[in-house]
């Protein structure tokens, strides 16, 4: 398969289905300055996170420490890659309910054991 020159990456829309299906502008989660910026600029830095282009400037440098995390973002393309980097990378929520406030151990009946939690009622 052929590798894809630095234009083609430039020119090609980034899209992350996995995390946003609908895309960034519709998510909810970026402006629409930072889904704009995320769709022109986001295939270029994934390039340079995946090693598959070497940074050619001192704003690709600045972009590719950014996105390592090795610096704060500075530009509003950084600031844009770290607030995404961040909404991905959240910890997921097991369920929008919690566990359930019964679990089966809760309902056990011991056979044997002592007779202090036993209920006794007289007449």
């Amino acid at each position: 398969m052929t590798s894809m020159t630095r234009d083609q990456i430039m020119k090609k829309p980034f899209n992350d289905f996995k995390h946003y299906p609908y895309g960034f502008a519709r998510s909810g989660d970026f402006s629409i300055r930072e889904s704009d910026l995320l769709a022109k600029h986001g295939s270029l830095i994934s390039a340079l996170m995946s090693g598959e282009l070497e940074p050619q400037s001192a704003e690709e440098q600045s972009l590719l420490a950014v996105a390592r995390g090795e610096k704060a973002a500075d530009s509003p393309v950084e600031r844009a890659w770290s607030k995404y980097q961040a909404r991905i990378n959240r910890p997921k929520v097991g369920s929008m309910y919690g566990r359930s406030r019964y679990t089966d151990d809760a309902f056990e009946i011991s056979g044997g054991g002592s007779d202090d939690d036993d209920l006794v009622v007289e007449d």
